[in-house]
Order: structure tokens, then C-alpha cells, then sequence
């Protein structure tokens, strides 16, 4: 990929790292019986009234836009869980505790999906208290969010690698670019080894290669 060599074009929108989240597969319970889904990306189904089943978040959604099933949050998503992880992320201050790699964009299409539908009173039951659930993640994210900027602080000429354990799709996305511009930064200015003096240069006297013995071409 392209953006693993260039570090201006690692940087995704928002928008395409949930697309690659929507691959993620998710709980549903359909209220309908229906034959199997045949798709490119595989079959699914099929469905039938209260049986839980496994899809991928998209089909989830589009589902449940239909009224067709009641999406079950993912076991991480409950606030005795959510609790555990933030105190957890709060007392270890240079340790990211393992979440889900699409964390931050399931949570958020799942949120979405709920206010979408929630007039109708048809979301209510999908996420048990959201507003708790939500007000936790955005904790744990802004927990997660400080440790990265104060590991960043410490970074020098002689960082050569920055090793960042248990972090998100989304925090990738936004600290890689930065970590690698900055790395490069050093190495082209600071490092001894990569820079050429000027002074050092001047002193130094060209090398003639040992070719071996001289013959002499002229004619005799």
C-alpha cells in the first residue's frame, strides 16, 4: 500500500477507516425468517425469527434499518467491562490495555444506528445504557489519547523505533504519520552517521583503488 512508504498518504479519513470496520462481524437476532444472503464476500444465513446469528456490521445496520432484526453490542460494549478498561488505562500510565482493533469505529456506527432509530423507540434495547456506554469509551479514548502525546514527548535522535502495544485502528491512523515525519526529522538532521561535514569532507584526501602492479604501455 501506498501509505505505508509515504507517510503523507498513511493518514485515512475517518470515514474510510469505519469502512474497513464494517467488516467486523457483530450478533444479530432477526424477527423474520428469510433464505441465505448470497454475497462476493461470502453467504450469510439463513435467518430465522430469534435465532442469533453472525454478520458483518454493514449487514447488521442494513438490516436493522429494515426493522429486520435487533443488533446485539459486542461483549466489550457493557459498562461493568468499560469500567474495568478505563481504571485499568488510568493506572497504568505507559500501558494501552487490549480493546478491539475497531474499537472506536464500532462503537460509533452502533451509537449512530441507535439515534437513527431511536424515535421510533425501535433502538432502545440494542445498546443497555448507552449514554453510560458512550460517556465511558470517550473516557477511555481521551485516557489512551494522553498516554500517546506523552510518549511522543520523549521521542529523540536516538529513538530508532516506536513501539506502541494494544493501540486502534483510529489511533494508528492519526499517530503514525506524525511518529514517522518526526523520525525522519532526526535521522536527517541529528544523526552524525547520516550527516556529511563539511569541514570533514574538505580533509579528507581521495582514495585510489590498489589495482595492482603497473604495467608500462609505452613503447620501448
Amino acid at each position: 500500500m501506498a501509505g505505508q512508504s509515504d507517510p503523507h498518504l498513511s493518514l485515512f479519513s475517518s470515514a474510510e477507516v469505519e469502512f474497513l470496520a464494517e467488516d467486523e462481524t457483530v450478533e444479530i437476532v432477526p424477527n423474520m425468517k428469510m433464505d441465505a444472503l448470497n454475497f462476493l464476500c461470502g453467504d450469510y444465513g439463513p435467518f430465522y425469527p430469534q435465532i442469533t446469528t453472525e454478520v458483518p456490521l454493514w449487514l447488521a445496520v442494513a438490516l436493522k434499518k429494515r426493522g429486520k432484526c435487533t443488533i446485539r453490542p459486542p461483549q466489550w460494549m457493557s459498562v461493568e467491562k468499560l469500567t474495568q478498561v478505563l481504571e485499568a488505562e488510568r493506572d497504568s500510565p505507559r500501558e494501552f490495555q487490549p480493546l478491539p482493533f475497531h474499537y472506536v469505529e464500532i462503537s460509533r456506527l452502533l451509537f449512530d444506528q441507535c439515534q437513527f432509530l431511536f424515535i421510533d423507540n425501535s433502538a432502545r434495547d440494542d445498546i443497555p445504557d448507552m449514554y453510560m456506554v458512550r460517556s465511558l469509551i470517550e473516557d477511555i479514548r481521551n485516557v489512551r489519547f494522553h498516554k500517546v502525546e506523552t510518549g511522543l514527548e520523549t521521542i529523540s535522535a536516538r529513538t530508532h523505533a516506536v513501539k506502541l502495544k494494544n493501540l486502534s485502528a483510529m489511533e494508528v491512523n492519526i499517530v503514525r504519520p506524525f511518529v514517522v515525519r518526526t523520525l525522519q526529522a532526526f535521522y536527517k538532521h541529528d544523526s552524525p552517521q547520516m550527516i556529511q561535514h563539511p569541514d570533514r569532507m574538505a580533509n579528507r584526501q581521495p582514495q585510489v583503488a590498489d589495482r595492482g602492479p603497473r604495467r608500462d604501455l609505452r613503447r620501448r
